[in-house]
């Protein structure tokens, strides 16, 4: 399959070249089951530690619409197990899609830490919704180390700590502070991962 020929070939290059990442925290993993993985986002480097920390289990992304339309990059997206989210117009495919991986037992990978401030938020409420909806434990996650190919040729080390994984309780209320447990996770796990670069 082209995700594990993909996988192993990325792994490769970032051990080659020092970056692929030192991981912390693996234990609060769900050993069965799907879930979900919140993790920082700051490039595109990160997305490829998460997707190797996980082997032999993929990851299926949640990824912004405009790279399916792209002639090359749509047809290798899709085949690496991605799947698109339109983040100007979301319909009931942000939730139906993540929602039915999940219950078929799959990992669904979610960054809500996006550019803007305000799709930062609406990312965090979107992952929270579909854990509650989903019933499934969501893991928050952090990275710290290269974003892109340049940074690893200058062999960057990489880090990636897992929190402890949670659930979503019924209604508004239950989201609301799940939102913001998921927001003081992300920042304590990147402030412990500092800690420990240093």
């Amino acid at each position: 399959m082209l995700y594990d020929f993909a996988a192993r070939l990325v792994k490769v290059f970032l051990t080659l070249n020092g970056s692929k990442a030192k991981i912390y925290g693996k234990e609060h993993l769900p050993k069965e089951g799907g879930y979900i993985i919140a993790c920082t986002h700051n490039g595109y480097v990160d997305i490829l530690n998460l997707g190797v920390s996980l082997l032999p289990r993929h990851i299926h992304f949640m990824a912004k619409k405009q790279l399916f339309d792209m002639k090359l990059l749509g047809p290798l997206v899709s085949n690496l197990n991605a799947f698109p989210v339109d983040r100007e117009n979301p319909g009931p495919s942000v939730i139906k899609i993540p929602r039915q991986l999940i219950k078929e037992g799959k990992v669904v990978g979610i960054f809500p830490s996006g550019t803007r401030s305000t799709e930062n938020t609406e990312l965090k409420q979107g992952a929270i919704t579909i854990a509650q909806l989903s019933k499934g434990q969501i893991v928050p996650a952090a990275y710290v180390g290269p974003r892109n190919v340049g940074e690893v040729m200058k062999r960057q080390k990489g880090y990636l700590i897992y929190g402890e994984p949670f659930t979503v309780g019924a209604g508004k209320e239950a989201r609301e502070e799940a939102t913001q447990h998921l927001e003081k996770e992300l920042l304590r796990l990147t402030e412990e991962l500092k800690a420990k670069t240093k």
